[in-house]
């Protein structure tokens, strides 16, 4: 077995300052430009306050859109906190270990992570998590 050497989420981190989000009380018009711009299929969802709320997800959106029979013009009256979400991206704290971070990120395409007043602070993207164990096992 091979032994990886710890590394703070720190490591990883991509801070809130460079992460895409949007509030829970942006609306689905908001969060489906937003999305589309960046390319991306999902993103953290904040309160008022700037603590994680949950993820939304293009499939959230598309099924709001599908079982509630909307236009793209009546997204423009729902609030993120008003759509279903299909999961919840689990957080981590600043001071997780890389072992929580692998098991998370096996199921989240990122992983939020706070601080201890538990504030959203960034995320830790998957992609970054595999590129490094990958280093550490193959390219030794």
């Amino acid at each position: 077995m091979v032994k990886l050497e710890q590394p703070l989420v720190a490591f990883f981190l991509v801070p809130k300052s460079e992460v895409i989000y949007e509030n829970e009380n942006s609306t689905m018009r908001q969060a489906l430009e937003r999305m589309e711009y960046h390319r991306y299929t999902a993103i953290p969802i904040l309160d008022d306050s700037g603590h994680y709320v949950s993820t939304i997800t293009e499939g959230d959106l598309l099924w709001k859109i599908k079982n509630d029979q909307l236009s793209f013009q009546d997204t423009n009256n729902i609030k993120l906190r008003e759509v279903p979400k299909n999961m919840m991206n689990k957080t981590v704290s600043i001071n997780a270990s890389i072992e929580e971070l692998v098991l998370l990120a096996a199921r989240q395409n990122f992983v939020p992570v706070i601080d201890d007043q538990q504030y959203f602070i960034g995320i830790v993207k998957r992609g970054d998590i595999i590129n490094y164990c990958y280093n550490k096992l193959f390219k030794v």
